[in-house]
């Protein structure tokens, strides 16, 4: 006779949300945004399920200083279009990086999550920062505190 298991699924009330802090500062682009995007869904956690939002929050800081290999910086370009016919707007790597270099991150790091309402939802805790200065230091603090309770009980 076998016994069968019932499977592990948390509500939404189990799941927190703790608030982490990435140094992007000579990391390379697609390594750093791996890192991102699984923080983001939550698959660093023990328990993660794919269809409700256990990740955490992310905070990127020094996104001006993220690095990338090869002729990347030369020939790597960022498509947009406005859906009228010839509107295609082309813009290299090295303006991005000079003007935006916080959507380059978040670019990146859209890719890489699901394409769905629950992605965009993803998408919205991350928080990216050119500077190493970020207004987000009291949700930081308030995450380690309570991780520090919860380990003390």
């Amino acid at each position: 006779m076998t016994t069968r298991l019932k499977p592990y699924n948390p509500s939404a009330s189990d799941l927190g949300s703790d608030w982490q802090v990435v140094d992007a500062e000579g990391q390379t682009l697609g390594r750093l945004c791996t890192q991102i995007a699984t923080k983001l869904m939550g698959k660093h956690k023990p328990g993660y399920v794919p269809h409700l939002l256990s990740g955490d929050f992310v905070v990127v800081i020094n996104a001006e200083k993220v690095t990338i290999s090869g002729n990347k910086s030369v020939q790597k370009e960022y498509l947009r279009h406005s859906q009228y016919p010839g509107n295609l707007k082309r813009i290299p790597y090295e303006t991005m990086q000079e003007k935006h270099p916080d959507r380059i991150i978040q670019h990146s790091v859209k890719g890489m999550l699901p394409k769905t309402k629950l992605g965009a939802r993803m998408l919205s805790r991350l928080k990216i920062y050119a500077g190493s200065e970020h207004p987000h230091e009291a949700q930081i603090k308030g995450s380690e505190a309570t991780s520090s309770n919860e380990g003390d009980a």
